[in-house]
């Protein structure tokens, strides 16, 4: 084989966000920008007489934790070897650092084989939403002076710092943030944001299923006056059965699902405040 890995460069990240649109990932439009800003060594190509062949990326969130998302080889060069290439470099960059994926179930036991133990699953609800809430009081659309209280709440749920990531995704350009305040604090956030179809929300963190509806029915709001009639996905651990319940009664419906998986100690998430992820790609 002739073939070579490198760091791929923004432009060739647009590719990768192409070939998961394809396989049907619905990534939102402005996803590149966030990704690259937490890790821009963080996505890895294979090249075969100089055509790119296969993608992973291998995100880094300090020396601590990384996460792998993005692994495709393009269908028209699977079966020679490609993929599993990318992945052993992906795994060799993340070293010995505790690492996420979030993959598709039939391949847990390829996963298992390099040493990663299956967590929970997540669940993709989606559809045409009921029509939103009423705005609530306490929910705001989040300016940039609150970037830093909800980066800080930001951290007590994902547990590890991403502020290169966040300066991009708090402020999406073809989205929104909205925070839950109380008592002069930040008590709950979400963002919604434009996708190949409809809008997905994600991070939804919120203490309690009261403020996470809040949260959500601003975010859906802003979905359906930005785009009337399309819809919307939220994905949800499946151990938070309030969560589950609280996409249920939205009028959203699973769609598919991932299994959330580490290799080494998995990080104690708590779960129960974590009505929506971030992302498959990312964690």
């Amino acid at each position: 084989m002739t073939h070579h890995i490198r760091t791929l460069t923004a432009d060739e990240v647009e590719i990768a966000i192409s070939w998961a649109a394809r396989e049907g990932w619905n990534p939102g439009t402005g996803d590149a920008a966030a990704f690259l800003a937490q890790d821009p060594d963080g996505f890895i190509g294979l090249f075969e007489a100089g055509e790119l062949a296969s993608v992973i990326s291998a995100v880094t969130y300090g020396p601590a934790f990384g996460f792998i998302g993005f692994y495709i080889c393009r269908p028209d060069m699977r079966g020679q070897g490609y993929g599993r290439a990318v992945w052993y470099s992906a795994l060799e960059r993340l070293g010995s650092r505790v690492v996420g994926l979030d993959g598709v179930l039939d391949q847990v036991d390829n996963y298992a084989r390099s040493g990663f133990v299956l967590a929970h699953r997540n669940i993709r609800y989606g559809g045409l939403p009921h029509a939103p809430a009423a705005p609530h009081p306490d929910i705001k659309a989040l300016d940039a002076l609150l970037v830093p209280a909800v980066m800080a709440f930001d951290r007590r749920h994902f547990l590890f710092d991403r502020p290169g990531f966040l300066s991009r995704w708090l402020l999406p350009t073809e989205g929104r943030a909205f925070a839950a305040h109380k008592d002069g604090g930040i008590a709950g956030y979400c963002v919604v944001r434009r996708c190949g179809s409809g809008h997905k929300i994600g991070p939804l963190f919120a203490p309690d299923a009261a403020t996470a509806r809040a949260l959500y029915g601003a975010a859906c709001g802003h979905a359906h006056a930005a785009a009337p009639g399309e819809p919307i996905f939220l994905d949800v651990p499946e151990p938070h059965a309030a969560a589950r319940e609280m996409a249920q009664e939205a009028g959203l419906t699973p769609v598919f699902e991932t299994a959330r998986m580490y290799r080494g100690a998995a990080p104690a998430l708590p779960l129960d405040r974590i009505f929506g992820i971030t992302t498959f790609e990312l964690g």
